[in-house]
């Protein structure tokens, strides 16, 4: 693509963001099942539906539902002993969980919004197996808030109160298998208004949600608890929803590349406007690859498949054109072909390659009565799949004469986009009869303290470093921070254990995700009761990530750290300094610092480094 600079605020940009997040609660929505995450291996039966598109009580059928349906798949359920009958939708569903409801309000406060007087549940369709039931229940909990940013106020539209989706494990050869340990966490899901115009806008948006998510201390951390999506359309585009921006520091680059992606198609139009472009019909051409080389179209007619190609008026040079990094208008006739099953497209902007020669090129084009100025695209594949596939790129050609379609696309990690699926309408949603309307009430819940907030206090009360306040307030493990210091652990020593301790371990490919809140307690109540010396942490976390099943005690055993006293301190300490006795004589308490080292490597973490410090001092003034 020809690197021409653009200006997303010139260009007209309107984005606004939906950010969903999980609740760390106890139980989920609509069930007392855990919310904890479980392997697929310890599953104990599996469950098989077959989903289909239903009209809603409006008598529509969603035009993103139908397009799902077309796709012939059965879905697998991977159930646990912990799986409950709501999940395997054997069951209605039990009344929300209220402390679901509660972390729910606190968010709604932090976002300034206003909370419903009652709050009814929907139903809102969903036909690519991520739910039993063919549907996700959602909850209008709040809604009219904001937010500030350094470009002004990005309004809050509404905030649902949702259950999450089933985990995709695996593509299975007749459909897909999901696990049911995740379906039915609470989930918050806030979407803003319009207001933002740039990149870089976005992204401090989703920060500053982030940041008030994080302030309750009632959200998971960690890959996939938090998605944001991106609605980005500019003055000529259209909306486009951008779903699965799983880092929150893509999201700038993810709306830069739609916006430059929807101007490259705006620009397609344009030109395809004076060529007075059209799409001609689908046609089978397998005779003119009857003796192919090309692997791909040979394997298709070996399995006795078909080739099956289309002529595109006018679109000769633009279908290879490319709209973002790596991706082609060609690319996106090849997402929407994928969506039928078949492998991808070739199209004659690419060709003669792929095996495919110049002659067979100049036969299909024969075939098509394709002239110089048009371009032809084609599938090989089984009979069905290769018709479904050319319709669906034929009908995204001709949408490219028209601009930017409106859809769904999924993020991918370099930044780009990828089709999924059109833009879902209001005829997906309709009332859940099985559960009463709640009325909340935001006068039961406390406004938490913001975690800049903290990060000033923790400074203030604590005398942490910035650095180490900021890293403790935005950390995993603050809850357990604030609890163990409230309980007497020294701040300081607290905070560098559950940030720096903890990331040089992990950084040494120590285990410590198998570190439990109550392995960090226990040790830190031995060293605060002088069973464990501070320098022997490291040690006793490392047995413990080890062998999570061993108490801390047990640990300090198998690392060798049973404690001292200051008899066997001061041996050590002596043999230290009768071993130095030149240095010592020499330079006087100038020794102390290696001398300090080399105790404390002799005696390896059995004593407390004050301990030693005093001893050894003692030990030099007696010679020096």
């Amino acid at each position: 693509m020809t690197d021409r600079s653009f200006d997303p605020e010139e260009l007209g940009l309107v984005a606004g963001l939906e950010i969903h997040q999980q609740l760390d609660t106890a139980t989920k929505l609509f069930c007392n099942s855990p919310t904890t995450l479980r392997e697929p291996e310890d599953a104990e039966r599996t469950i098989t539906r077959y989903l289909h598109p239903t009209k809603s009580e409006l008598g529509e059928i969603d035009e993103a539902a139908l397009e799902e349906s077309q796709v012939d798949r059965t879905f697998e359920y991977l159930a646990y002993d912990t799986t409950c009958l709501v999940e395997e939708d054997d069951e209605p569903p039990h009344e929300i969980d209220e402390e679901a409801l509660a972390v729910a309000m606190q968010i709604a406060d932090l976002l300034d919004m206003n909370v419903v007087d009652q709050a009814h549940v929907m139903r809102k369709i969903v036909i690519d197996g991520s739910n039993t039931s063919g549907f996700q229940r959602s909850t209008l909990l709040a809604q009219e808030g904001a937010i500030q940013t350094d470009d002004g106020p990005v309004g809050i539209e509404d905030l649902m109160l949702e259950e999450e989706s089933a985990k995709r494990v695996e593509e299975t050869d007749d459909g897909v298998r999901y696990s049911l340990d995740r379906l039915g966490i609470p989930l918050v899901e806030i979407g803003t208004k319009p207001d933002i115009s740039s990149p870089a806008q976005a992204q401090e948006a989703a920060e500053r949600i982030g940041m008030l998510l994080r302030s309750t201390g009632k959200v998971k951390r960690g890959l996939g608890t938090i998605r944001q999506d991106v609605n980005v359309s500019i003055a000529e585009g259209a909306r486009v929803e951008i779903k699965g921006v799983q880092a929150l520091d893509q999201i700038s680059e993810i709306v830069e590349t739609e916006v430059r992606r929807q101007k490259e198609l705006v620009d397609i139009a344009a030109e395809l406007e004076t060529r007075d472009a059209a799409v001609g019909d689908p046609t089978n051409v397998t005779d003119v690859f009857a003796d192919t080389d090309s692997g791909v179209i040979a394997g298709a007619l070996d399995s006795g498949g078909v080739v099956r190609a289309v002529r595109l008026d006018g679109f000769d040079g633009l279908v290879g054109r490319e709209i973002a990094p790596d991706r082609r208008l060609g690319t996106e006739l090849s997402d929407h072909a994928k969506r039928h099953g078949a492998g991808g497209v070739f199209h004659t902007d690419e060709l003669p390659a792929y095996g495919v020669t110049a002659e067979e090129v100049t036969a299909l084009r024969e075939a098509v009565d394709a002239g110089d100025d048009d371009a032809v695209v084609l599938v090989a594949d089984d009979g069905e799949t290769a018709e479904l596939a050319i319709d669906a790129a034929a009908d995204r050609a001709a949408v490219a004469i028209e601009g930017v379609p409106e859809e769904t696309r999924g993020a991918n990690d370099d930044g780009t986009t990828r089709y999924l699926r059109p833009l879902p309408g209001a005829a997906r949603l309709y009332p859940e009869t099985d559960v009463p309307p709640v009325e909340p009430d935001p006068s039961e819940v406390e406004t938490p303290e913001l975690l800049t907030e903290k990060v000033e206090r923790y400074q203030e009360e604590y005398s942490l470093d910035a650095g180490l306040a900021e890293q403790v307030a935005y950390g995993r493990r603050m809850p357990l921070f604030e609890s163990v210091v409230a309980d007497g652990v020294d701040p300081t020593f607290a905070a560098t254990t559950l940030e720096s301790t903890l990331t040089e371990l992990r950084r040494d490919d120590v285990p410590v995700e198998s570190l439990t809140d109550d392995h960090l307690v226990a040790t830190f109540t031995l060293v605060e009761s002088g069973e464990l010396a501070k320098e022997g942490v490291n040690d006793v976390l490392t047995v413990l990530a080890d062998k999570p099943d061993l108490t801390a005690e047990e640990a300090v055993e198998e690392a060798g750290l049973a404690g001292v006293d200051e008899e066997e301190v001061r041996e050590a300490v002596v043999e230290v300094v009768e071993r130095n006795a030149d240095q010592v004589e020499t330079q006087g308490m100038g020794a102390f610092s290696g001398l300090m080292g080399e105790a404390m490597g002799a005696l390896r973490g059995k004593a407390d480094g004050e301990i030693v410090s005093d001893v050894l001092r003692e030990e030099i003034q007696k010679r020096a």
